[in-house]
């Protein structure tokens, strides 16, 4: 219960602070087991850089696998945030405000994971060097580096700039128990925040630019992913809608994330007044509407494959629809769009489960669509010859496993240094709402205009007051 002398501002405050200074046995025992499997991928990587890509499945024919499957995979659920969090802060989307921040950790923690995966694809990281001073400006590959090291560069701006005011709110906060090194790095990363009005116009300008930059930013990455693909003459690979494909497919995935990541911190740390259904339904009309999208794009690709169906592309179908991928690919199709979009639409039970199961069920299937894209063209023979074949080994499982730990690792250590909520955000939102229900309620009891704007004024100092 919340105590009586307790104003909203100052609730906020203790429920997004807590986790930053109270800690469980379980969260330990999860970093300690998140830790030993990206250890334990670490050996497996050690393996393959001490005996070669020969420890991997991937051969002369088939010459990408997990590694790129999860680049693709990763690189497209880290629209999550910037993306998303941009196109909601530009079109003043009044509920974003409790959602930005986990969005925006999911941005910067998935690409930093993405971006380490064609490093460990090369089999030897000192060739990274090789590609960037002796790189073609006219091969994708060069152009993923470049288009990928701006995204994170902005994402990590992005992710800062709006946690100004929090970190100078817990640079106050902290008393003398606090360690000399906490309070000189959080006084360093405030940058001297006293919350005046200049301080807080040209924050908001900052912030503004920024979501109109990183948005172009966002949409150029996975459109050179797309790339990578497209402009290579491979059945399946060789597509003019790969740019718009992908990004729709990242937007669908990123989504699905941020529903995941907000359901599970809401009940671990008990945000549901600030996280309600209503950010989960609003979401979920935006999955379901991505969800289309992505549908509408990925009946297009294999409709105009299988209406010109060259020899190569019969092969491709082959293998995608009836042959050893046929599983695969259909649990693509009911798992990641019809199950999801039944949930979504059909409206019965718990808002939040139902939207969570969906979720689910979309990034696991986006993962195996990324895997559909990568290996099964690859098997397709150029020549006649016999099809390629691929089996992951235990190497590329291990580092697959250990890139999907070292995400939630990250995130999971994020959140006990910077709050959930962006709190300065959702207080604002709260009291812009206040004087507009307050004016409603006031207007159908019938006082004059006077009267209303004397109250509306008071109500709002009063608040001001309160958050002080």
């Amino acid at each position: 219960m919340r105590r009586r002398t307790e104003t909203e501002r100052e609730h906020l405050e203790r429920i997004a602070l807590n986790p930053l200074s109270q800690t469980g046995r379980g969260y330990y025992f999860l970093v300690a087991f998140l830790a030993a499997v990206v250890l334990w991928g670490a050996y497996a990587f050690f393996t393959q850089l001490r005996f070669g890509l020969v420890t991997t499945g991937m051969r002369d024919q088939v010459f990408w696998g997990l590694y790129i499957v999860n680049f693709v995979f990763f690189i497209g659920i880290s629209h999550a945030g910037t993306l998303i969090s941009a196109i909601l802060r530009v079109t003043q989307a009044g509920w974003r405000t409790p959602v930005t921040r986990m969005a925006e950790m999911i941005t910067v923690t998935a690409i930093s994971i993405g971006a380490l995966m064609p490093i460990i694809d090369l089999g030897r990281p000192d060739r990274v060097w090789n590609m960037v001073v002796f790189g073609r400006f006219q091969s994708p590959l060069l152009w993923d580096i470049l288009s990928i090291a701006s995204y994170l560069t902005g994402s990590i701006i992005y992710l800062y700039l709006p946690l100004i005011p929090d970190l100078a709110l817990m640079r106050d906060r902290l008393g003398q128990d606090a360690s000399l090194i906490k309070r000189k790095i959080l006084t360093w990363l405030s940058i001297g925040w006293r919350n005046t009005p200049e301080q807080h116009h040209r924050l908001e300008k900052a912030i503004g630019i920024m979501a109109l930059t990183i948005i172009p930013v966002a949409i150029s990455v996975h459109t050179v992913v797309s790339y990578i693909f497209s402009m290579v003459m491979r059945p399946g690979w060789n597509s003019s809608v790969f740019g718009v494909y992908f990004v729709i497919g990242a937007i669908f995935s990123g989504i699905a994330s941020i529903i995941i990541v907000m359901a599970i911190f809401r009940k671990l740390y008990h945000l549901e007044q600030y996280i309600t259904e209503r950010h989960f339904r609003n979401l979920g009309w935006l999955l379901l509407t991505s969800l289309l999208l992505y549908l509408y794009l990925a009946v297009s690709e294999y409709l105009t494959i299988g209406y010109k169906l060259e020899i190569e592309d019969k092969h491709l179908l082959e293998l995608l629809m009836v042959g050893p991928d046929a599983f695969l690919f259909w649990f693509f199709v009911f798992g990641g769009l019809v199950i999801p979009a039944l949930l979504i639409i059909i409206r019965r039970g718990p808002v939040i489960p139902r939207l969570v199961i969906a979720a689910v069920l979309i990034n696991i299937a986006m993962w195996v669509k990324r895997f559909l894209v990568v290996i099964p063209t690859l098997k397709v023979p150029l020549m006649p010859f016999e099809f390629g074949a691929y089996t992951p080994t235990w190497v590329e499982w291990s580092i697959t496993a250990a890139a999907f730990a070292a995400f939630i690792l990250i995130f999971a250590i994020l959140a006990k240094f910077i709050p959930l909520l962006s709190i300065w955000e959702v207080a604002e939102g709260g009291e812009k709402k206040a004087p507009s229900k307050l004016l409603e309620t006031i207007e159908r009891v019938g006082l004059t205009q006077e009267e209303v704007e004397a109250m509306v004024a008071s109500e709002a100092l009063r608040r001001r007051q309160g958050g002080r």
